[in-house]
C-alpha cells in the first residue's frame, strides 16, 4: 500500500541520515541503516538503489529540510544578522546535517558531489538574491554577492562544522555559550552587511 511505502521510506532516510552523519558516506553500512529503521535490507534497494543513491536521497531530504525551516525572504534580507542567527538556531538543533556536508568535503573533495546541479541551483537562488538586494541598496555592495553569501553562511556554521577549534578559541572566554554566540553573530554579520552602521544594530528600512 503507498501509505507503508512511504513510511518505510521516511524510516530508512531517518536512519541514514544517523549512519551517515556518524560514519560517512563510505563507512556506513546498509545493514545498519536497515536495523536502525527496522526495514528489510531489501528495502533500501528497492527504493533508492544502493548506498551511494540513498547517501543523495538524505543530502536532498535535509537541504529541503533546512530550506523549509529557513527560508531566505525579502523580509531577511533587511536584517541578514537575525537570518543568520535563526541559520544557527537550526543547526543547534540539527547539527546532523553539517556533519553529513563534512564528510562529503572529505571524501569527496572537488569531485563532483551527489545532486550537485539541483544543490547548486538552491545556492545560485540565494547569491541571486543577495545580489538583488545590492541593487536594491538593502546590503552592503561593497562584496561580491556569492563572496556575502558564503560568509554569512561560514560565520553561522563554523561553530558546528569544527566545534574543537571554537573550544579552544573560546577557552576562558567569560559567559560563552549558545545565547552569547548567536547575540556575536547576529551583530558581525549586522556589521558585514551593513559597514555603515557602526553600532552592530541594524538599519530600518521604510
Amino acid at each position: 500500500m503507498a501509505w507503508d511505502t512511504t513510511r518505510t521510506r521516511r524510516l530508512l532516510l531517518e536512519a541514514a541520515v544517523e549512519e551517515f552523519a556518524e560514519h560517512g558516506p563510505q563507512g556506513a553500512r546498509v545493514d545498519r541503516v536497515a536495523v536502525r529503521a527496522g526495514v528489510n535490507k531489501e528495502r533500501i534497494y528497492q527504493y533508492f538503489g544502493g548506498k551511494r543513491q540513498l547517501f543523495t536521497a538524505v543530502l536532498e531530504a535535509e537541504l529541503a529540510k533546512v530550506a523549509a525551516a529557513v527560508p531566505l525572504t525579502g523580509a531577511h534580507l533587511t536584517d541578514l544578522g537575525e537570518y543568520a542567527g535563526r541559520v544557527f538556531d537550526y543547526h543547534c538543533a540539527h547539527p546532523h546535517f553539517l556533519r553529513l556536508l563534512t564528510w562529503e568535503g572529505l571524501e569527496r573533495g572537488r569531485a563532483e558531489v551527489a545532486a550537485e546541479d539541483e544543490r547548486a541551483a538552491h545556492y545560485a537562488g540565494k547569491v541571486a538574491a543577495f545580489a538583488a538586494a545590492q541593487e536594491e541598496g538593502l546590503i552592503t555592495g561593497e562584496a561580491d554577492p556569492a563572496h556575502l553569501v558564503y560568509a554569512v553562511y561560514a560565520l553561522a556554521t563554523w561553530w558546528f562544522t569544527a566545534p574543537q577549534v571554537v573550544r579552544m578559541i573560546t577557552a576562558g572566554v567569560g559567559g560563552d555559550g549558545p545565547e552569547a554566540r548567536r547575540a556575536g553573530l547576529v551583530r558581525l554579520v549586522r556589521r558585514l552587511t551593513h559597514p555603515d552602521d557602526r553600532t552592530g544594530g541594524h538599519r530600518s528600512h521604510a
